[in-house]
């Protein structure tokens, strides 16, 4: 599943496609836009409630480079 996700983002936005975007990295902004940049996922005695098919995957698309991963909880209702 993570390999088709590369491909067919890969697929949509390729890395050199003449964006004006000078840095060299238009396409990691694109592919960070298309699958978001944060997720909230609830917890339910200490597991995560997630569905059959669901998983969480971790994706750079502007790398390798070190990234900090920010697990907070939140209140409900909040």
């Amino acid at each position: 599943m993570a390999q088709d996700l590369i491909t067919g983002l890969a697929r949509l936005v390729p890395r050199d496609a003449g964006y004006r975007h000078s840095e060299g990295n238009a396409d990691a902004h694109i592919k960070t836009t298309l699958v978001g940049s944060h997720v909230a996922v609830p917890v339910e005695d200490g597991r995560l409630c997630l569905g059959t098919w669901q998983s969480l995957y971790l994706a750079e698309f502007d790398g390798p480079r070190v990234r900090k991963v920010l697990i907070a909880p939140v209140e409900a209702g909040a």
